[in-house]
């Protein structure tokens, strides 16, 4: 009986959270005495997840899967469950996971608990620690069903080295035409730059900056510290950025190491999807916004004065230390 992990990929490439989740699922397969294996789909370095203590990749490789489909993965990965024999799943929580989970859960008839931020407190009984409450407060889960799924919040277990030997084997699953009745239509994805879902670093901005013609400081700031770059939701709808930025409660979770918020007031629904950050800095001309009382560090002043000196500092920083 092995635990079974799905690692997301792109282009080929695997994710930053595939490499999280296979971590976890190695800790998990040692501390229940058994092996940690793989799905992929469509990857090619599929021999690379042996360095985070996977035995075994079940490699598909299919055009019609090139594309995240929630329902045909669900399928895909059901039948893998039932050919290992496993009885725990880990899933990352990214938006594609936080869908097909649900779907995944009601075939194997599993419980299913999400934003888990740590290795088990036990496995018999199966108990997760997890974020409620928009990530307020924690909450210590039993999954009780035979099948259980897990699903691991990003940036919260860490990626871990646990060098062993991946065997790869080829799996094609049985796809069902009705799992494609559901079809993407265009894609709008980040190039050339570091992706929210995977940055460690995360520089934010919002109506402070006054305009989009203003963006030009927050991406070089972004350039400067290898960073992905945000807004707020009132940004995305104004037009001035793509709503593919927009993070928060309603738009996307930021899980960064550091996250930075330039002219952002922090309204609580802002709050509550960036809370998960480790590091929270923000830089607001307005001593009462309530962004303050959640940031680590705060800077009080015109960000048209303060990123720009910010900037010149890390870049002289950098020179230094090259």
């Amino acid at each position: 009986m092995s635990v079974l992990v799905y690692t997301e990929s792109e282009n080929g490439k695997f994710k930053k959270n595939a490499l999280e989740v296979a971590s976890y699922a190695s800790e998990i397969a040692k501390q229940m005495g058994t092996s940690a294996t793989a799905i992929s789909f469509n990857a090619t370095e599929n021999n690379s997840l042996g360095e985070y203590g996977i035995s075994k990749v079940l490699n598909v490789t299919d055009d019609k899967l090139k594309t995240f489909n929630a329902k045909a993965y669900a399928d895909a990965v059901q039948q893998a469950v039932e050919k290992e024999g496993a009885k725990v799943i880990i899933l990352s929580s990214s938006t594609d996971t936080k869908y097909l989970a649900p779907l995944l859960a009601g075939h194997l008839k599993a419980g299913y608990i999400p934003n888990v931020v740590g290795a088990p407190q036990s496995t018999s009984p199966f108990i997760v620690k997890r974020t409620t409450f928009s990530n307020k407060g924690f909450a210590f889960s039993e999954i009780s069903t035979e099948t259980k799924i897990v699903g691991v919040s990003n940036n919260a277990y860490g990626i871990h080295e646990n060098k062993t030997t991946a065997t790869v084997e080829n799996f094609s699953p049985t796809l069902n035409d009705g799992d494609f009745s559901t079809k993407s239509i265009d894609i709008d994805k980040v190039v050339g730059k570091a992706t929210i879902a995977d940055a460690d670093i995360v520089v934010s901005g919002g109506r402070g900056l006054k305009g989009p013609e203003n963006w030009g400081m927050i991406e070089e700031l972004a350039d400067v510290l290898g960073a992905a770059t945000a807004c707020s939701k009132p940004v995305s709808d104004l037009g001035w950025r793509p709503h593919g930025e927009h993070v928060g409660q309603t738009g996307k979770p930021v899980a960064s190491n550091l996250y930075i918020a330039i002219g952002i007031s922090g309204a609580i629904q802002h709050l509550a999807g960036v809370s998960s950050s480790k590091v929270k800095v923000v830089i607001n001309s307005d001593p009462e916004a309530p962004f303050f009382k959640a940031a680590d560090y705060g800077i009080v002043g015109d960000a048209f004065e303060v990123v720009p000196q910010l900037i010149e500092k890390l870049k002289e920083f950098k020179a230094q230390n090259a």
